[in-house]
């Protein structure tokens, strides 16, 4: 790819100094007196070699000047072919300034200027007249300041390329910044779904198989209890593949559980043995429904752990609301589980990231007199 770039680059300053050399040559002979002599073979070496250089005036731009200008100084005193070489310093000269190298080019156009006025004094005859000196002081401003432009106009297309890719890159890590905190919502969802209902499947499982041994008759509720725990999977399992399908077929209609369904948490723990009391504070009111859904998961999640990892007889939900947040609290009385080990667990860490993403706060700690007590602030109205 890079070959392929640089080759129409080569091509047109080849091109380019082929052509001025030509022009020059073809000026020279129709001015030349030929009833005086022929063409000079240092005339027409003069002329090849000074735009030879401008082949390589984008990798050299301040040597091929600095040669043009020599090839110049050396051509209008000694050459016969009076031919318009200063054409081939003038497009060096732009080149240098379209590199960026303004004030070497400016430098460069002042010596020639010097140069020119030197010869003028220094030969007693007078080549160019006022006009002529002015048009050939245009001549290397023109070619500076049109080299100046090239140079800007370059620097802001660039930029601009610049700034496609820097918007495409924001882009990019925009959306995989969305597909990564969509994963972690669906992991989380899923984790908070499942992980509740398997949990008192499992727990009602084994009191099941215990009182089939002891008591066959009394393993009835604990089977209903698996029954009604395994729809209810299957129910929030459906809602949250329907909603991660997008099909056209009918998505499920239930509402998102909130804070306000907290009785069929509390019901199904009471299945599992567990004494689970609520205690509300403050007026009751309606929440975002995102709110509500993540102050549900919480309380959801902490039972789900007593349950499963505590060993834990009671347990104290508290619904504290505020004018601005809402606050929930759940203690038990059971084991607390070593802070290595549910620090490594997907449930704690579910529970902290569904109180940030809110703005909230959240806390998992085991308590002095034994234990466990998960605490979280969910913000439901901006602060003014």
């Amino acid at each position: 790819m890079t070959v392929s770039r640089r080759v129409p680059i080569v091509v047109v300053d080849v091109a380019v100094a082929a052509l001025i050399a030509v022009a020059v040559l073809l000026a020279g002979l129709l001015r030349f007196p030929f009833e005086q002599g022929v063409v000079r073979l240092l005339d027409v070496v003069l002329v090849l070699g000074t735009c030879a250089a401008l082949a390589f005036r984008r990798r050299f731009p301040v040597p091929v000047a600095l040669v043009t200008l020599v090839g110049c100084a050396v051509y209008y005193p000694l050459s016969s072919l009076d031919g318009p070489l200063m054409l081939a310093f003038a497009v060096a000269l732009c080149t240098v300034a379209a590199e960026g190298r303004t004030a070497v080019a400016v430098l460069l156009a002042v010596v020639a200027m010097l140069l020119v006025g030197y010869g003028e004094v220094a030969s007693g005859v007078r080549h160019l007249d006022d006009t002529s000196l002015y048009l050939f002081a245009g001549w290397l401003v023109a070619a500076v300041a049109i080299g100046g432009l090239v140079h800007n106009r370059r620097a802001y297309l660039r930029e601009a390329d610049e700034r496609m890719r820097a918007v495409e890159r924001e882009k990019e890590e925009e959306a995989r910044s969305r597909a990564s905190e969509e994963r972690l919502r669906i992991a989380r969802e899923l984790h908070d779904v499942l992980g509740h209902h398997i949990s008192l499947i499992n727990v009602q499982a084994g009191a099941a198989l215990h009182r089939l041994d002891a008591d066959p008759e009394q393993a009835g509720p604990a089977l209903t209890s698996i029954k009604q725990a395994s729809k209810d999977a299957l129910r929030d399992l459906r809602a949250t593949l329907g909603v991660l399908r997008q099909v056209d077929e009918a998505a499920p209609t239930a509402p998102a559980p909130e804070l306000d369904r907290l009785d069929d948490l509390v019901a199904q723990a009471r299945t599992a043995g567990l004494a689970v009391h609520v205690e509300v504070d403050g007026e009751v009111r309606p929440l975002p429904p995102e709110v509500g859904l993540a102050g549900y998961r919480i309380v959801q999640e902490a039972l789900t752990n007593v349950t499963r990892h505590a060993d834990a007889r009671t347990a104290c939900v508290r619904i504290s609301y505020s004018d601005r947040d809402v606050r929930v609290r759940i203690d038990d009385d059971g084991t607390a589980v070593p802070e290595q080990d549910y620090e490594r667990g997907n449930g704690i860490r579910g529970m902290d990231e569904r109180a940030r993403a809110l703005g909230g706060e959240f806390a998992a700690d085991a308590l002095p007199a034994g234990g466990f007590q998960v605490r979280a602030r969910l913000p439901w109205r901006v602060a003014r």
